[in-house]
């Protein structure tokens, strides 16, 4: 077994040494977040300011990264979060994850802060830290083009030299979107991170890999949401699907629906301005839409912008999503939180708090202010950063739409209290795939279980947590996860009685879940194309003996592991908390229970996790999963 390369670049010293990972702590923690989570508590001190040169900040790949499995083109970057204080961990499906493999390393751990604007390049197994002052204050598509195409590139734009609290990475034009990892590069000088090299990527079993690969590739190509739905519309084919449910976020989540929702849909999208699909390297899904701006092919809205940009400022021009969606890329904006800051400013001015001169359904002016906030201009640094700080200061906190201090994705979880569960207790704050993603059955089917119900969504939540740390830490696209659903069920009648009773013992089942979530390594003791062919990949690859159950039991120790870093640094059970808008206020006046009540389903999340009543991990508990503190 080859274990991963990892290196440490310090940029106010210059030095650069090996990091040795453990074969214990590789066969624990594998790779992407999960490893990450483990390296920064083991060498970030406590207490350490995210934008302070002592903070770290770790970019690296998983086993599947770059091997040719499908869908696997996946890199992830953690540091501490510029808006929450706690843990950050972003994902990404550009070309510098494999390209850092083909150079010879698997991960960075990059500490301090150059004396001048710097890139660190890797190549070949060597890295060196380079000058940049001349690419400084470069967008992001400049800054990637003064690199070859042989070089996969992390880089960021102005909003991160600026140190905008929400500033994303891009590499290629796949960004690293959620926690201000482009504000932490920034604070350190650092523009960018590129690699490229010629490094053949070990297998421990090569041709029972490839032929397992394309068994897998034919089920992703032949099922209807990863062979049809995401390659035809992308993830704009939500945009319908959560406004019939009443998730659409529409004027900074006062309501769940949005009356020109089809004009910012996927299928308008797709029949008026799509020019074609593409798609991370070596993925089969496609799901990325190209569209025209002007005379120009750039990359499309994806749902979460579409909602957060869209129906969240009342806005239904798709011109103007498409012209700001590509100025926060070339800035390095994080389009979420940009939309939010947004929302909220509007409903500021609403109710006569403050004027930033933002106004639902307006879209004058916005991309201007998109401008100064990036620059951070006037009072308009105030937007630089972020909801929590813009409420902490001039008041409306109870509609300020985060959670621990990150924004929320657009789902209006009032109308998906599993969503709303997930958003609370998420290590990164309010991010759905972080959350466990239970809007996929609560509203974007083909499978569907009661949406409003507190009944089985703690253990549910628990379930797609781990399954979705499980897969980033293996390196793969979160959307492989759509198979698990088999594709007889997209197939059957939407309204018929069958799917109703298959989402009825859904819910029915977790009692199964809350009893035997520790004993799923056990339980599961199987591999399987068509259950989370992620673990017999990772046994092909590394030779690491991985089965379903211990592959999800890998996924608790990593949610488990971000939480203990969070609970070091301050953020504890408190703050599983939504803001009261979505816990106090009914979406449907009608229906008392179209709100998200914590207090119904936190204590039982607490215990499936085994927690104490505090929401902290209890030293069993952290026995059994094999995390020393």
């Amino acid at each position: 077994m080859e274990l991963p390369r990892y290196a440490e670049v310090d940029l106010s010293t210059g030095e650069i040494k090996d990091y040795p990972i453990s074969r214990d702590c590789f066969e624990c923690y594998l790779g992407g977040k999960a490893l990450a989570a483990r390296i920064l508590y083991d060498v970030l001190p406590p207490g350490v300011a995210p934008l302070s040169p002592e903070n770290v900040l770790i970019i690296n790949t998983g086993p599947l990264t770059g091997t040719g499995a499908p869908s696997s083109g996946r890199f992830n970057v953690t540091t501490k979060n510029v808006l929450t204080g706690g843990i950050a961990s972003s994902n990404c499906g550009g070309a510098l994850g494999a390209r850092l493999r083909r150079a010879g390393y698997e991960g960075l751990i990059i500490r301090g802060r150059a004396a001048s604007p710097s890139f660190i390049e890797v190549v070949d197994g060597q890295i060196r830290i380079r000058d940049a002052s001349d690419l400084w204050g470069l967008n992001t598509e400049e800054t990637r083009l003064r690199f070859g195409r042989e070089y996969g590139t992390l880089v960021i734009g102005p909003a991160g030299e600026n140190q905008v609290r929400y500033a994303c990475a891009v590499s290629g034009e796949r960004v690293i979107g959620r926690c201000g990892v482009g504000a932490v590069m920034g604070s350190k000088n650092l523009k960018a991170v590129v690699a490229a090299g010629k490094k053949k990527i070990p297998l421990a079993e090569p041709e029972a890999f490839r032929e397992f690969s394309r068994r897998w590739v034919k089920l992703l190509q032949a099922h209807t949401s990863t062979g049809e739905i995401l390659p035809r519309y992308g993830t704009a084919n939500f945009v319908r699907k959560m406004n019939d449910a009443g998730i659409l976020p529409t004027r900074n989540y006062q309501r769940g629906k949005f009356e020109e929702a089809d004009r910012i849909s996927g299928e308008y999208l797709a029949e008026k301005h799509l020019v074609r699909n593409s798609g991370c390297p070596g993925c089969p899904i496609r799901c990325e839409r190209r569209v025209m701006l002007g005379d120009k092919e750039v990359k499309g809205p994806e749902y979460e912008t579409l909602g957060m940009l869209g129906s969240n400022l009342e806005n239904s021009d798709l011109e103007m999503i498409k012209a700001w969606n590509h100025q926060a890329d070339l800035l390095g904006l994080d389009t979420i939180s940009l939309g939010s800051i947004l929302g909220f400013a509007m409903e500021l001015q609403e109710r006569g708090i403050k004027d930033f001169g933002l106004r639902f359904g307006e879209t004058a002016g916005i991309a201007e202010v998109i401008n100064k906030i990036t620059y951070r201009e006037g009072e308009y640094s105030d937007l630089a950063d972020g909801v929590k700080a813009l409420a902490d200061k001039y008041g409306g906190r109870e509609f300020a739409i985060h959670s621990k201090g990150l924004e929320l994705a657009a789902y209006d979880p009032r109308k998906a209290v599993g969503m709303g569960l997930g958003y609370a207790t998420a290590n990164r704050g309010g991010c759905h795939l972080n959350g466990g993603y239970l809007v996929f059955l609560e509203a974007l089917g083909p499978l569907f279980i009661d949406a409003l119900t507190d009944k089985g969504k703690p253990a549910l939540a628990v379930l797609f947590q781990n399954g979705m740390e499980a897969i980033s830490a293996a390196g793969s696209c979160l959307f492989t996860s759509f198979t698990l659903v088999p594709d007889l069920i997209y197939k059957m009648n939407p309204g018929g009685a069958a799917l109703k009773l298959l989402g009825k013992s859904m819910i029915g089942s977790r009692f199964l879940l809350e009893r035997t979530g520790g004993l799923l390594p056990y339980l599961l003791p199987f591999n399987s194309l068509y259950l989370f062919p992620h673990a017999q990949a990772v046994r092909l690859a590394t030779g690491i003996k991985m089965t379903t159950g211990k592959f999800l039991q890998l996924g608790e120790r990593s949610f488990n592991m971000e939480r203990v870093f969070n609970i070091r640094e301050g953020i504890n059970g408190t703050e599983d908390s939504l803001p009261r808008r979505l816990t106090d206020e009914a979406m449907d006046p009608a229906r008392s229970d179209s709100k998200v009540d914590l207090s119904a389903m936190l204590p039982l999340y607490y215990k499936i996790r085994g927690w104490d009543k505090a929401g902290q991990p209890t030293t069993n508990k952290l026995r059994q999963l094999q995390i020393v503190v």
